[in-house]
Protein backbone atom coordinates (compact mmCIF):
# COMPACT_ATOMS: atom_id res chain seq x y z
CA UNK A 1 0.00 0.00 0.00
CA UNK A 2 1.30 3.39 -0.99
CA UNK A 3 1.71 6.17 1.59
CA UNK A 4 -1.30 8.21 -0.23
CA UNK A 5 -3.47 4.84 0.09
CA UNK A 6 -2.29 4.40 3.67
CA UNK A 7 -3.43 8.14 4.87
CA UNK A 8 -7.11 7.75 2.94
CA UNK A 9 -7.32 3.64 4.75
CA UNK A 10 -5.95 5.53 8.51
CA UNK A 11 -8.68 8.80 7.97
CA UNK A 12 -11.34 6.56 7.08
CA UNK A 13 -10.77 3.83 10.13
CA UNK A 14 -10.58 7.36 12.40
CA UNK A 15 -13.37 8.36 11.14
CA UNK A 16 -15.09 5.11 11.69
CA UNK A 17 -13.57 4.98 15.23
CA UNK A 18 -15.48 8.71 15.86
CA UNK A 19 -18.80 7.52 15.03
CA UNK A 20 -19.26 4.91 16.95
CA UNK A 21 -21.20 4.83 20.27
CA UNK A 22 -20.24 5.47 23.51
CA UNK A 23 -18.96 2.72 26.03
CA UNK A 24 -21.23 3.20 28.60
CA UNK A 25 -19.19 3.68 31.98
CA UNK A 26 -19.17 2.20 35.62
CA UNK A 27 -20.73 5.50 36.68
CA UNK A 28 -23.26 5.46 34.45
CA UNK A 29 -23.72 1.61 35.13
CA UNK A 30 -24.75 2.34 38.49
CA UNK A 31 -26.66 5.48 38.37
CA UNK A 32 -29.28 3.30 35.58
CA UNK A 33 -29.14 0.63 38.33
CA UNK A 34 -30.03 2.87 40.80
CA UNK A 35 -32.55 4.81 39.36
CA UNK A 36 -31.17 8.12 40.73
CA UNK A 37 -28.05 10.62 40.29
CA UNK A 38 -26.41 11.08 43.56
CA UNK A 39 -25.44 14.42 44.08
CA UNK A 40 -23.13 16.25 46.95
CA UNK A 41 -23.83 20.17 47.40
CA UNK A 42 -24.10 22.74 49.65
CA UNK A 43 -27.02 22.54 52.59
CA UNK A 44 -27.37 26.16 53.01
CA UNK A 45 -26.23 28.20 50.40
CA UNK A 46 -29.58 30.35 48.81
CA UNK A 47 -29.14 30.68 45.35
CA UNK A 48 -26.84 27.62 44.70
CA UNK A 49 -28.28 25.16 46.49
CA UNK A 50 -30.14 24.93 49.80
CA UNK A 51 -33.41 22.96 50.73
CA UNK A 52 -37.08 24.68 52.46
CA UNK A 53 -38.85 22.84 55.39
CA UNK A 54 -40.72 20.44 53.09
CA UNK A 55 -36.87 19.22 51.64
CA UNK A 56 -37.01 20.49 48.13
CA UNK A 57 -33.92 21.58 47.15
CA UNK A 58 -33.33 24.68 44.70
CA UNK A 59 -29.99 26.73 43.23
CA UNK A 60 -27.98 27.14 40.08
CA UNK A 61 -26.17 24.08 41.67
CA UNK A 62 -28.99 22.27 42.42
CA UNK A 63 -30.33 22.40 38.50
CA UNK A 64 -27.29 21.48 37.47
CA UNK A 65 -27.88 18.00 38.68
CA UNK A 66 -31.37 18.18 37.67
CA UNK A 67 -30.09 18.67 34.24
CA UNK A 68 -27.60 15.38 34.43
CA UNK A 69 -30.40 13.24 35.81
CA UNK A 70 -32.76 14.23 33.62
CA UNK A 71 -30.02 12.99 30.52
CA UNK A 72 -29.46 10.32 31.93
CA UNK A 73 -32.58 9.11 33.52
CA UNK A 74 -35.63 11.15 32.07
CA UNK A 75 -36.44 12.56 35.36
CA UNK A 76 -35.14 15.53 36.82
CA UNK A 77 -36.42 14.35 40.34
CA UNK A 78 -34.45 11.46 40.62
CA UNK A 79 -31.97 12.90 42.43
CA UNK A 80 -30.36 11.94 45.83
CA UNK A 81 -28.62 15.23 47.42
CA UNK A 82 -25.94 14.56 49.86
CA UNK A 83 -25.33 17.94 51.37
CA UNK A 84 -21.62 18.61 52.39
CA UNK A 85 -19.58 21.03 54.07
CA UNK A 86 -16.00 22.26 52.49
CA UNK A 87 -13.68 20.03 54.14
CA UNK A 88 -16.20 17.03 53.36
CA UNK A 89 -16.49 17.37 49.82
CA UNK A 90 -13.64 16.05 47.71
CA UNK A 91 -12.80 13.09 50.22
CA UNK A 92 -17.13 12.09 49.89
CA UNK A 93 -16.39 12.05 45.66
CA UNK A 94 -13.27 10.67 45.98
CA UNK A 95 -14.73 7.15 47.69
CA UNK A 96 -17.48 7.18 45.86
CA UNK A 97 -20.10 8.14 48.24
CA UNK A 98 -21.40 11.07 45.44
CA UNK A 99 -21.56 10.84 41.57
CA UNK A 100 -20.88 14.27 41.13
CA UNK A 101 -19.56 17.37 43.16
CA UNK A 102 -22.07 20.61 42.54
CA UNK A 103 -21.08 22.72 45.35
CA UNK A 104 -19.95 26.36 44.86
CA UNK A 105 -16.54 24.66 44.15
CA UNK A 106 -13.38 26.50 42.50
CA UNK A 107 -11.60 25.23 40.04
CA UNK A 108 -8.28 25.36 40.57
CA UNK A 109 -4.55 23.27 38.99
CA UNK A 110 -3.94 21.58 42.94
CA UNK A 111 -8.07 20.69 43.16
CA UNK A 112 -7.69 19.48 39.78
CA UNK A 113 -4.21 17.65 39.79
CA UNK A 114 -4.05 16.46 43.07
CA UNK A 115 -7.03 14.69 44.25
CA UNK A 116 -8.71 12.56 42.32
CA UNK A 117 -11.09 14.41 40.33
CA UNK A 118 -12.09 16.40 37.18
CA UNK A 119 -13.65 19.44 37.03
CA UNK A 120 -16.17 19.21 33.93
CA UNK A 121 -16.39 22.70 33.19
CA UNK A 122 -17.32 26.31 34.73
CA UNK A 123 -21.33 27.09 35.96
CA UNK A 124 -20.38 30.62 37.52
CA UNK A 125 -17.50 32.75 37.06
CA UNK A 126 -17.50 34.38 39.97
CA UNK A 127 -14.11 36.12 42.33
CA UNK A 128 -13.62 36.77 46.35
CA UNK A 129 -15.11 39.76 47.85
CA UNK A 130 -15.30 40.92 51.43
CA UNK A 131 -18.31 42.30 53.31
CA UNK A 132 -18.67 44.80 55.92
CA UNK A 133 -21.10 46.36 58.37
CA UNK A 134 -22.22 49.63 56.64
CA UNK A 135 -21.64 51.25 60.00
CA UNK A 136 -18.14 50.87 59.72
CA UNK A 137 -18.57 53.46 56.89
CA UNK A 138 -15.59 51.51 54.62
CA UNK A 139 -16.25 51.59 50.83
CA UNK A 140 -12.95 49.65 49.75
CA UNK A 141 -11.11 46.92 51.01
CA UNK A 142 -7.63 48.85 50.78
CA UNK A 143 -9.42 50.89 53.80
CA UNK A 144 -9.11 47.20 56.17
CA UNK A 145 -5.46 47.88 56.99
CA UNK A 146 -5.34 45.39 60.11
CA UNK A 147 -8.79 44.17 59.93
CA UNK A 148 -9.91 41.27 61.55
CA UNK A 149 -11.52 38.99 58.56
CA UNK A 150 -13.35 35.83 59.10
CA UNK A 151 -12.56 33.49 56.95
CA UNK A 152 -13.45 29.80 56.52
CA UNK A 153 -10.91 26.61 56.41
CA UNK A 154 -10.63 24.15 53.76
CA UNK A 155 -11.48 26.76 50.91
CA UNK A 156 -9.43 28.79 48.10
CA UNK A 157 -10.86 32.15 50.27
CA UNK A 158 -8.00 31.40 53.01
CA UNK A 159 -5.32 31.37 50.77
CA UNK A 160 -6.37 34.31 48.96
CA UNK A 161 -6.80 36.12 51.45
CA UNK A 162 -3.54 35.73 52.91
CA UNK A 163 -1.62 36.48 49.30
CA UNK A 164 -4.28 39.69 48.86
CA UNK A 165 -3.14 40.72 52.41
CA UNK A 166 0.72 40.79 51.27
CA UNK A 167 0.64 41.91 48.32
CA UNK A 168 -1.60 45.19 49.48
CA UNK A 169 0.37 45.15 52.85
CA UNK A 170 -2.89 45.53 54.38
CA UNK A 171 -1.70 42.66 57.41
CA UNK A 172 -5.21 41.13 57.62
CA UNK A 173 -5.87 39.14 60.88
CA UNK A 174 -7.72 36.23 59.69
CA UNK A 175 -10.24 34.57 62.24
CA UNK A 176 -10.68 31.43 60.82
CA UNK A 177 -13.47 28.53 61.28
CA UNK A 178 -14.06 25.07 60.11
CA UNK A 179 -17.45 25.81 58.95
CA UNK A 180 -19.61 28.08 57.07
CA UNK A 181 -22.18 28.15 59.79
CA UNK A 182 -19.56 29.32 62.63
CA UNK A 183 -17.85 31.66 60.05
CA UNK A 184 -21.45 33.02 59.28
CA UNK A 185 -22.36 33.62 63.02
CA UNK A 186 -18.96 34.90 64.09
CA UNK A 187 -19.02 37.66 61.39
CA UNK A 188 -22.53 38.27 62.66
CA UNK A 189 -22.06 38.93 66.30
CA UNK A 190 -18.94 41.16 65.78
CA UNK A 191 -16.15 39.14 66.30
CA UNK A 192 -14.38 40.02 62.63
CA UNK A 193 -15.00 43.35 61.45
CA UNK A 194 -15.10 41.99 58.19
CA UNK A 195 -16.21 38.43 55.91
CA UNK A 196 -14.50 37.14 53.33
CA UNK A 197 -15.31 34.52 50.61
CA UNK A 198 -17.04 34.10 46.90
CA UNK A 199 -18.59 37.48 46.07
CA UNK A 200 -21.92 35.08 44.96
CA UNK A 201 -21.75 33.86 48.58
CA UNK A 202 -21.45 36.88 50.45
CA UNK A 203 -24.73 37.83 48.83
CA UNK A 204 -26.05 34.45 49.58
CA UNK A 205 -25.10 34.98 53.15
CA UNK A 206 -26.81 38.15 53.75
CA UNK A 207 -29.69 37.03 52.34
CA UNK A 208 -29.93 34.55 54.63
CA UNK A 209 -28.47 35.14 57.78
CA UNK A 210 -28.42 39.03 58.29
CA UNK A 211 -31.31 40.45 60.23
CA UNK A 212 -31.44 43.54 58.22
CA UNK A 213 -29.13 42.84 54.62
CA UNK A 214 -29.01 46.36 54.10
CA UNK A 215 -27.21 46.88 56.84
CA UNK A 216 -24.08 44.97 55.59
CA UNK A 217 -22.27 45.93 52.19
CA UNK A 218 -20.22 43.68 49.91
CA UNK A 219 -16.94 46.18 48.65
CA UNK A 220 -16.32 46.94 45.32
CA UNK A 221 -13.08 44.71 44.76
CA UNK A 222 -12.78 41.20 43.53
CA UNK A 223 -9.36 39.63 45.09
CA UNK A 224 -9.21 36.65 43.23
CA UNK A 225 -10.62 34.49 39.86
CA UNK A 226 -12.93 31.95 41.40
CA UNK A 227 -14.35 29.33 38.01
CA UNK A 228 -16.92 27.89 40.11
CA UNK A 229 -18.24 24.52 38.71
CA UNK A 230 -19.50 20.45 38.47
CA UNK A 231 -16.46 17.72 39.41
CA UNK A 232 -16.38 14.15 39.19
CA UNK A 233 -14.11 11.16 40.44
CA UNK A 234 -10.92 10.99 37.86
CA UNK A 235 -11.26 7.57 35.68
CA UNK A 236 -14.21 7.22 34.09
CA UNK A 237 -14.01 9.15 30.93
CA UNK A 238 -17.40 8.59 29.81
CA UNK A 239 -19.24 10.01 32.88
CA UNK A 240 -17.13 13.12 32.70
CA UNK A 241 -17.67 13.49 28.92
CA UNK A 242 -21.74 13.10 29.80
CA UNK A 243 -21.54 16.07 32.64
CA UNK A 244 -19.11 17.73 30.85
CA UNK A 245 -21.74 18.13 27.86
CA UNK A 246 -25.12 17.97 30.03
CA UNK A 247 -23.54 21.81 31.19
CA UNK A 248 -22.54 22.63 27.62
CA UNK A 249 -26.20 21.76 26.28
CA UNK A 250 -27.86 24.00 28.93
CA UNK A 251 -25.62 27.08 27.14
CA UNK A 252 -25.94 25.86 23.56
CA UNK A 253 -29.40 26.27 24.40
CA UNK A 254 -29.62 29.79 25.25
CA UNK A 255 -27.19 30.34 22.51
CA UNK A 256 -30.19 29.18 19.81
CA UNK A 257 -32.94 30.74 22.02
CA UNK A 258 -34.56 27.52 22.87
CA UNK A 259 -36.22 27.63 26.61
CA UNK A 260 -38.10 25.49 28.74
CA UNK A 261 -41.43 27.21 27.21
CA UNK A 262 -40.60 26.41 23.47
CA UNK A 263 -38.41 23.54 23.08
CA UNK A 264 -41.30 21.67 22.45
CA UNK A 265 -42.61 24.45 19.46
CA UNK A 266 -38.46 24.02 17.99
CA UNK A 267 -38.04 20.27 18.80
CA UNK A 268 -41.49 20.07 16.54
CA UNK A 269 -40.56 22.87 13.61
CA UNK A 270 -37.41 24.20 13.85
CA UNK A 271 -35.13 23.64 10.35
CA UNK A 272 -32.17 24.54 12.06
CA UNK A 273 -29.58 21.89 11.66
CA UNK A 274 -27.91 22.90 14.94
CA UNK A 275 -30.77 23.33 16.96
CA UNK A 276 -32.03 19.48 15.34
CA UNK A 277 -28.90 17.99 16.64
CA UNK A 278 -29.58 20.04 20.47
CA UNK A 279 -33.07 18.66 20.27
CA UNK A 280 -32.60 15.33 18.62
CA UNK A 281 -34.67 15.63 15.66
CA UNK A 282 -31.44 15.49 13.35
CA UNK A 283 -28.03 13.82 14.11
CA UNK A 284 -28.02 11.68 17.04
CA UNK A 285 -25.76 13.28 19.21
CA UNK A 286 -26.56 10.93 22.62
CA UNK A 287 -25.33 7.80 21.30
CA UNK A 288 -21.92 8.94 21.16
CA UNK A 289 -22.21 9.96 24.63
CA UNK A 290 -23.95 6.54 26.08
CA UNK A 291 -27.57 8.20 26.09
CA UNK A 292 -30.91 8.44 23.83
CA UNK A 293 -31.03 11.26 21.28
CA UNK A 294 -33.46 13.05 23.76
CA UNK A 295 -30.94 13.90 26.54
CA UNK A 296 -30.69 17.67 26.18
CA UNK A 297 -34.33 18.39 25.21
CA UNK A 298 -35.03 16.67 28.82
CA UNK A 299 -32.54 18.80 30.14
CA UNK A 300 -34.12 21.90 28.81
CA UNK A 301 -37.60 20.81 29.30
CA UNK A 302 -36.94 19.94 32.84
CA UNK A 303 -34.91 23.11 34.30
CA UNK A 304 -34.49 25.61 31.12
CA UNK A 305 -31.26 27.11 29.53
CA UNK A 306 -28.29 28.16 31.17
CA UNK A 307 -29.96 32.18 31.29
CA UNK A 308 -33.10 30.98 32.73
CA UNK A 309 -31.36 29.14 34.96
CA UNK A 310 -29.21 31.89 36.24
CA UNK A 311 -32.11 34.18 36.13
CA UNK A 312 -34.13 32.59 38.53
CA UNK A 313 -31.66 31.29 41.13
CA UNK A 314 -29.18 34.05 41.56
CA UNK A 315 -29.67 37.18 38.83
CA UNK A 316 -31.25 40.89 39.44
CA UNK A 317 -35.11 39.48 39.54
CA UNK A 318 -33.93 36.65 41.83
CA UNK A 319 -34.12 37.53 46.05
CA UNK A 320 -30.16 37.48 45.58
CA UNK A 321 -30.25 40.27 42.91
CA UNK A 322 -26.73 39.91 41.43
CA UNK A 323 -25.81 40.67 37.78
CA UNK A 324 -25.40 38.07 35.00
CA UNK A 325 -21.85 40.31 34.28
CA UNK A 326 -19.11 37.62 33.20
CA UNK A 327 -21.52 35.19 33.15
CA UNK A 328 -23.47 36.51 29.80
CA UNK A 329 -23.27 34.87 27.05
CA UNK A 330 -20.00 35.44 24.97
CA UNK A 331 -22.22 36.81 21.99
CA UNK A 332 -23.73 39.78 25.26
CA UNK A 333 -20.33 40.51 26.43
CA UNK A 334 -19.64 38.38 28.88
CA UNK A 335 -17.44 35.00 28.61
CA UNK A 336 -19.87 32.02 28.55
CA UNK A 337 -18.93 29.59 25.93
CA UNK A 338 -19.78 26.34 24.95
CA UNK A 339 -17.83 24.12 22.33
CA UNK A 340 -20.39 23.33 19.50
CA UNK A 341 -23.06 20.01 19.79
CA UNK A 342 -21.87 18.99 16.53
Amino acid sequence: MNHRCLRIATAATLGLAAALPAHAGKTLDAIKQRGELICGTNPSLPGFAAADSQGHWSGLDVDVCRAIAAAILGDANKVKWVPLNAAQRFAVLQSGEIDVLSRNTTWTLTRDASLGLEFTGTTYYDGQGFMVPKKLKVTSAKQLKGATVCVQSGTTTEKNLSDYSKQAGLNLKSVVFDTQEATNKAYFSGRCQAYTTDASGLASVRLKEANNPADHVILPELISKEPLGPAVRRGDDEFFTIVKWAVFALIEAEDYGITQANVDEMKAKSDNPAVQRILGTGEDMGKLLGLDKDWAYREIKAVGNYGEIFERNVGEHSSLGLPRGLNRLWSHGGILYAPPIR
